[in-house]
């Protein structure tokens, strides 16, 4: 338990510090590492990679972006297999619904209970 936690650990930090000095040394905007983080994990997803790196690294490499873009592809893969290509569309939405919910509940609640404020200058 302990030696899966240090990995996770790890595996984790290699992540966040590869993402860190994209966004020190590259003009990268940060929306576009986000959405290359999920396609990172589309990408070990579709290469079959995700679920055994999932099983040496736990949470390390399930970390919400990257373990979001697997989850989308493996349910569009599902939905194709029984669906057809109707599964294209309906697959990942169907796979992520419970993240994306949770993601807009809670956001919600953070935007009734804080109020924004315009920056100053």
């Amino acid at each position: 338990m302990l030696v899966k936690s240090l990995l996770a650990f790890l595996l984790g930090g290699i992540l966040c510090v590869i993402v860190q000095i994209i966004i020190d040394k590259t003009a990268v905007m940060p929306p576009r590492i986000l959405v290359g983080a999920v396609v990172f994990g589309v990408f070990l997803e579709a290469i079959t990679l995700y679920d055994p790196m999932k099983e040496i690294f736990g949470c390390g490499i399930s970390v919400p972006l990257v373990g979001f873009g697997a989850v989308l592809a493996k349910g569009v893969r599902e939905a194709i297999l029984k669906e057809g290509a109707l599964g294209i569309l309906t697959g990942g939405l169907t796979a992520g619904a419970a993240g994306i919910s949770a993601a807009l509940l809670f956001a919600f609640l953070a935007a009734l209970l804080f109020r924004s404020r315009p920056k100053r200058m």
